[in-house]
């Protein structure tokens, strides 16, 4: 049968293989410097991972294929495990086989059948899961990947009421292309925005870069089609409800465990006719942090507002690359009071231009008051064309033995700050116990009036084996997860739960009782366990 080719992705790193962000020469002094030195790994080639590809379980299907390439390149997504197994061909488990439906039924079929033949399914959109959603563990069943890629169009678009209906694996780019030749768009824009699907975005409760204008992906789901293993299950469009439970609510966030989304009817919007994202840098972090505050708890209407600690701002500085432009940008910040322990702001602007004027007025007088000082549209525009290409220094930083890993969450306003500072002291001692090193840094993504996301990056020296860079990782996430649980924070603002959070999902959810409602919801559709076993609760 025909398959899409995917030759053109990496197949144990991120993106297009023709794409290389190699760590620059001021980005290896910083980390020699922070962290120390570094080993280059030693990778495995594909051709000695795909020699250790089993036989199939699977009995014999039109619309699957064993290709042993096919279930290589569906066997993992894109945590830091993930990155391990690939990297140095530890992958102990691959689906038995991917399929490619191109419709409902096809999708109706497949479940049907796998449900009679006693297979496990997990639904595949880009395949960029950071949290080990993909990982074809199934209690000894076969697995069966469900590749969305070719159920990716824009079906109708219903202009009176601004819902547009559209296939459940169509990533980003192909869904704003198609948005715009209409003159609309979705505006759901997360980092992984362009190979992660419409599809994902519902099943792990997504969140954009600029969801503070267009809206969580929760706010854009208006209703959709889930093909489930117990039948079909339409979920209606309606623009409120008092009735009862909302349908949309119980399956947001089941990240594959109820069924299979082949339609989402999303909600867009007209295309803006402008868009401006400005830098601006605050003294302390307190000042920063006053200001994004109150932009949002006075309801000003930005796109975007970002809020980089000291470490993140000096950090982002240096790997820009440009030492002698990052000079003057500092002596003239300390002509301004602005020296040691600034942070960076980006906010954004997007709508008619006339309004994004008054609306930038309003937002400087906010950040002024507390000692922002603007320094126009430069950073703006570097990091809007940049934007979705950050993912790719993952695979320079590895090259150069230096591994990363982020984690999210999102709290009250008042315990912003001391999480902040202390999840980033704990990082450093569960490594320094290792008697290494790490680069912690910190920013807020997304803003809100009750509080906000803190999202940390955490840079370390890869170890000479990967049973010891993975031992790290393992007490690295459970030192910050506890962490995340001790504040009240979610274990997750816009990643999903996959097996990464699984062990402190409970405490979000408050305790026993709330994973008793999850398991009985998942049995209500899943009663066989076919679809994507042991994510979220067992």
């Amino acid at each position: 049968m025909n398959t899409p080719d995917i030759r053109s992705r990496r197949w144990n790193g991120w993106g297009e293989q023709d794409i290389d962000v190699p760590l620059s020469a001021h980005a290896a002094e910083l980390f020699a410097e922070r962290i120390g030195p570094a080993t280059v790994p030693n990778d495995v080639a594909m051709d000695t991972v795909l020699a250790a590809v089993p036989a199939s379980r699977l009995p014999a299907h039109a619309l699957v294929t064993t290709d042993a390439e096919q279930r290589l390149r569906h066997s993992r997504g894109e945590s830091f495990p993930d990155w391990i197994a690939k990297r140095h061909g530890q992958i102990d488990s691959f689906p038995d086989g991917v399929a490619y439906p191109e419709s409902n039924e096809q999708v109706r079929e497949l479940l049907d059948w796998a449900k009679q033949q006693g297979v496990a399914v997990i639904p595949w959109g880009g395949g960029t899961s950071v949290v080990g959603h993909l990982t074809p563990e199934a209690k000894g069943k076969p697995v069966l990947s469900l590749d969305m890629s070719r159920m990716n169009q824009l079906l109708a678009l219903d202009e009176m009421s601004m819902l547009a209906t559209i296939q459940g694996g169509a990533p980003g780019p192909l869904i704003e292309q198609q948005l715009k030749d209409r003159g609309y768009v979705l505006g759901h824009l997360p980092q992984s925005w362009e190979y992660s699907t419409i599809g994902g975005w519902a099943a792990t409760r997504s969140s954009g870069q600029q969801s503070y204008r267009y809206g969580r992906i929760e706010q854009l789901f208006a209703g959709g089609r889930v093909e489930t293993p117990t039948g079909s299950w339409e979920i209606p469009t309606i623009p409120a409800t008092g009735a009862g439970t909302d349908p949309r609510e119980m399956f947001l966030g089941t990240e594959g465990r109820v069924g299979v989304i082949t339609e989402v009817k999303a909600r867009v919007q007209k295309a803006p006719a402008f868009e401006a994202f400005y830098g601006v840098f605050f003294p302390t972090w307190q000042q920063g942090e006053a200001a994004v505050r109150e932009v949002a708890q006075q309801r000003l209407d930005v796109s975007l507002l970002r809020l980089s600690n000291e470490n993140e701002t000096v950090s982002h500085l240096a790997l820009a690359g440009r030492p002698g432009e990052i000079k003057w940008l500092k002596r003239y910040l300390a002509l301004r009071g602005i020296k040691d322990g600034m942070c960076y702001m980006l906010f954004g602007l997007t709508g008619e231009k006339a309004r994004c004027m008054r609306v930038k007025r309003e937002v400087m007088a906010v950040l002024k008051r507390h000692g922002g000082v603007n320094t126009g549209t430069v950073f703006g525009k570097a990091w809007a064309e940049k934007r979705f290409k950050g993912a790719y220094i993952r695979n320079g930083m590895w090259d150069a033995g230096y591994g990363i890993d982020t984690f999210e969450t999102a709290l009250d306003w008042n315990k912003v700050e001391p999480y902040m500072r202390d999840v980033q002291n704990r990082a450093e001692q569960v490594f320094a116990q290792f008697g290494e090193k790490a680069l912690v840094f910190a920013h807020l993504s997304h803003v809100y009036r009750q509080g906000s996301t803190v999202y940390t990056s955490c840079i370390f020296s890869l170890a000479d084996s990967p049973e010891e860079t993975l031992a790290r990782w393992q007490a690295f996430k459970k030192v910050v997860s506890d962490c995340i649980v001790e504040y009240g924070g979610t274990m997750s603002h816009q990643h999903g739960v996959g097996r990464d959070h699984k062990p402190w999902l409970a405490a979000e959810k408050g305790g026993e009782l709330g994973l008793q409602g999850i398991r009985a919801l998942v049995n209500s559709f899943d009663p066989d366990e076919v679809m994507n076993p042991e994510i979220l609760v067992d």
